[in-house]
């Protein structure tokens, strides 16, 4: 600490050795159980951005938290290092990958240093190493004998100048340009190998249900990915082919059928193509899955309703997709929103067959049908115009339905689909597989793994595809001549275990300690952005039940708690480059220090929460610490002298109760709230200071628990100022404060003393009183605490004569009445307040702090000793206040 004002570089710098030096964040590999606090390893990009900041605020400041709490604690970092970006970084500057990579990791492994997080560093891991991605191929291998892994033909978007395959997102605008080179892209089928992640779709929708620890926003997120839905699959006849089967969760609306739809690639719709300009024209150049507004054409055929025998025209529609259900459907416009859009834009006629079911409905009777020429009519109900299936409930009429139609029978069918792994690129994990012209996919042998990466070649196109003296080899299992698959893994393989590294991240024969796992897992606290709520999460769940069936791991959910942070924002837009409003966290550290930095993201809002850059609000944060600086110097320079008084006891009994609210706000890791405890308790102390000499002791306590009480968030100059007061060691390994109060009287008491307060000041500004020379403050007597408290347990219509039953109350007389039609009036409002005795003891240690604000001697009268005129308007928990001036 410097007189001249808080020299942030240099504690900072200091206390970042001496961590450094001590090992202070490395967890053992014999500890038992630690606490395992996780955020979402990022991408390498090259420099942290202010998402990153705060994501890893949070779980480094949880983690120090529960270090005093005097758990072990995991907290380790690395990097999610293969991907598309850097292998396109590379192609820019005339380079490779890997150094591009390495260079980016070397740039943020020192910002993070410098942001104070307290990783294990000894557990760094990089998916882009062979010492990882080995364990990727060996994965591939296993999920491949247990018959979860299957290489089949797949659609996919294909840049014929770049000659790669593009992701959905690459692909941009309504011309469907490639994002790079602007060229056209085209729909080319690809052999493609998949995870069968559907092998495990019922399981990973029932689990969601035992997330309790997971937003609820996340958790139907991925119930909607996964999107069960039960059904019946029927078929329906077509002209000149072959039964259609059509999967539907309404048959109980199939006799408003009105038209046929078949996706556009389904192999009716292809064969149709082959024959039809206008059909192939509408396949090839115009059907948009995306678009806003469902499109199709007609086809000629009709096909034949199973049920009322009636020939509906067939169309091919770009909104039934093929693998949704079994790419044909039988559209029913009076009941379903995308079918009326449809009907109507084609003129198709739109039926009723559902009617809300009448609120006096006898069971019986076949209500009116609805009106559904503008809307459709979505809900359950019962069937109208439905033969002699009209008057049955749509439940009834499904079972019923599925039961009499010969090619019916109940099905269940998922939205989510296997997951396609194969990725036409260089920067990723090489799959495991070569291909021989007898054997055919031949898996690599384990003992030949890793297969790494060659050298980089930049080329258009697949750039492995280009290194041919790494494509040549032979068959493992014939001898012959082969070549190895140039397929590279989704990304999303190296993070969907990652966290299992981390338990034993230089093991050599196995992907991760399997005892060491399976006491350390799952992770406890696991913090990212909501945009990984569905893909990452649900791929990481799908490998940690695979593994909990087939290698041993005792842990079927990787994650007990998670949150999903907020976004970070400049003027209520996210940051971000390409509009120009990006905040450099290096900018903030270097001109206001890393705490300054942290403790106002922490302080700005909930974790969950979207919040605004504030500028004003960083430099208000850093003249925060500094003033805490100046408190702790001012201390231990002067050593205050004063008396244990009932001003110290007001102030130690804040103590107490900050340390105990701001404790529960960490545990739930409502920093914000923890951290707005802690700065009032530092304006308390200030406020003691100014006003007398505080007691040694008290006020010790408290400059000490406020330094520990921010150390999670700020931890840099706590430890500069624990060490200033005298604490021993590191204060990140130092005692998390312990207090033991009751939060309801905590609650009551403050909210007491700030209306008492308040109430002062409406007086002394509505009176115009420039100096008060003394003010009373009048408790309120005992009997309307009673009546209080018979008014908010009380369900009696008549209130006030029910307090007027108590003789105590009632002997009152006016007084009474007229607070009784108080309470009446307010009675939703109410709430208890402290008792009588409580409320006048509260008042008295507070009274100092009315005293400093207006100066001027504050009395606290009891009832008893009050004038009548006065105690008229004292109420539970709104003394009366008299002012002399």
């Amino acid at each position: 600490m410097s007189d001249a004002g808080y020299d942030h570089a240099t504690v900072e710098r200091r206390w970042q050795e001496a961590w450094d030096e001590a090992d202070v964040y490395r967890t053992s590999d014999d500890v038992e159980d630690p606490t395992y606090v996780l955020g979402m390893y990022p991408y390498p990009s090259g420099k942290l951005h202010m998402g990153h900041v705060r994501n890893y605020t949070i779980t480094d400041a949880y983690a120090r938290y529960r270090r005093m709490r005097g758990d072990n604690v995991l907290h380790p970092m690395g990097w999610d290092a293969f991907g598309l970006p850097a292998e396109n970084a590379a192609k820019e500057r005339d380079t490779n990958p890997r150094d591009w990579t390495f260079d980016c990791i070397e740039t943020m492994t020192g910002q993070m240093k410098s942001m104070g997080f307290g990783y294990d560093w000894d557990r760094e891991i990089a998916t882009c190493t062979p010492e990882y991605y080995q364990w990727n191929q060996w994965l591939f291998s296993r999920f491949h004998e247990e018959g979860l892994v299957e290489r089949r033909d797949a659609e996919v978007n294909w840049c014929p100048h770049c000659e790669t395959v593009l992701a959905d997102e690459q692909v941009e605008g309504e011309e469907e340009l490639c994002w790079r080179c602007d060229t056209p892209v085209e729909q080319r089928e690809l052999e493609q190998w998949f995870l069968q992640i559907t092998e495990y779709a019922d399981e990973l929708l029932e689990a969601i249900d035992d997330l309790e620890g997971w937003p609820n926003s996340v958790r139907q997120m991925q119930r909607n990915w996964i999107g069960r839905q039960y059904g019946t699959e029927l078929e329906f006849e077509i002209d000149d082919h072959s039964a259609v089967e059509a999967f539907t969760t309404r048959v109980d609306t199939i006799y408003g059928a009105t038209f046929f739809a078949l996706a556009p690639d389904h192999p009716i719709s292809e064969e149709l193509a082959a024959e039809n300009e206008e059909i192939r024209e509408f396949i090839e150049h115009e059907a948009d899955p995306e678009g806003d507004e469902p499109n199709g054409v007609e086809t000629g055929l009709t096909a034949t309703n199973p049920v009322t025998g009636e020939e509906i025209p067939v169309y091919v529609a770009d909104f039934v997709l093929s693998d949704v259900g079994t790419g044909a459907l039988m559209a029913v416009p009076g009941h379903d929103e995308r079918d009326h859009a449809f009907a109507r834009k084609m003129g198709i006629d739109i039926e009723p067959v559902i009617a809300p079911e009448p609120d006096d409905w006898d069971g019986e009777t076949v209500p009116d049908a609805p009106d559904v020429s503008e809307e459709a009519y979505t809900d359950d109900g019962v069937l109208v115009n439905s033969g002699e299936h009209s008057g049955l409930e749509s439940e009834a009429a499904r079972e019923r339905l599925t039961e009499e139609i010969d090619s019916a029978e109940e099905a269940t069918q998922y939205q989510l689909r296997d997951w396609g792994i194969s990725r036409q690129r260089y920067w990723g994990t090489p799959i495991p597989v070569i291909h021989c012209d007898e054997c055919g996919p031949v898996m690599v042998p384990e003992e030949d793994l890793p297969v790494e990466l060659p050298e980089f070649i930049n080329t258009t196109g697949n750039p492995l595809d280009a290194a041919e003296e790494w494509k040549r080899t032979t068959c493992p299992d014939c001898g012959g001549d082969a070549t190895r698959e140039t397929d590279t893994m989704d990304t999303f393989v190296d993070s969907s275990w990652y966290f299992l590294r981390y338990v034993s991240p230089g093991l050599e024969d196995a992907p991760f300690d399997r005892e060491r796992a399976n006491d350390w897992m799952p992770v406890d606290q696991y913090v990212g952005g909501i945009e990984h709520a569905v893909m990452h999460l649900l791929y990481s769940r799908f490998f940690t039940k695979v593994l909990a069936d087939h290698e041993g791991l005792e842990h079927r959910e990787p994650f007990t708690n998670l949150l999903a942070q907020g976004m970070v924002q400049l003027e209520g837009e996210k940051m971000s480059k390409s509009k120009g409003n990006v905040v450099s966290p290096q900018r903030i550290v270097e001109e206001y220090g890393a705490d300054t930095a942290r403790l106002f993201m922490m302080q700005a809002a909930q974790p969950e929460r979207d919040f605004d850059w504030s500028e004003e609000g960083v430099q208000s944060t850093y003249a925060f610490l500094e003033r805490l600086q100046g408190m702790v110097r001012d201390y231990t320079a002067n050593g205050p002298t004063g008396d244990d008084d009932a001003i110290a006891s007001y102030v130690d009994a804040e103590i107490d109760a900050t340390i105990a609210i701001a404790s529960d706000e960490y545990d739930d890791l409502t920093f914000n709230k923890a951290l707005r405890e802690t700065q009032d308790l530092v304006r308390t102390l200030r406020q003691y200071a100014d006003y007398t000499e505080p007691h040694a002791e008290t006020y010790e306590r408290g400059l000490s628990a406020v330094v520990r009480l921010l150390s999670p968030v700020a931890p840099h100059i706590a430890e500069e100022l624990y060490e200033t007061l005298g604490g021993s060691g590191f204060v990140a390994n130092a005692e998390w404060p312990t207090a033991e109060v009751d939060r309801d009287y905590v609650s009551k008491r403050r909210r007491l003393v700030a209306n008492t307060r308040e109430d002062i000041r409406d007086i002394v500004d509505v009176a115009g009183i420039e100096d008060p020379q003394a003010i009373d403050v009048v408790v309120a007597p005992d009997w309307k605490y009673d009546a209080l408290e018979i008014a908010i347990e009380s369900d009696a219509d008549n209130l006030i004569g029910e307090l007027m039953g108590e003789s105590h109350i009632r002997e009152q007389g006016d007084a009474a009445a007229d607070y009784g039609q108080d309470l009446q009036a307010e009675r939703e409002a109410l709430s208890m307040t402290l008792a009588p005795d409580e409320e006048h003891a509260a008042l008295e240690s507070a009274a100092w702090l009315i005293e400093r604000e207006f100066d001027a001697p504050v009395r606290v009268v009891r009832a008893d000793e009050a004038d009548d005129d006065v105690l008229t308007n004292a109420a539970p928990g709104r003394p009366a206040i008299e002012i002399d001036d």
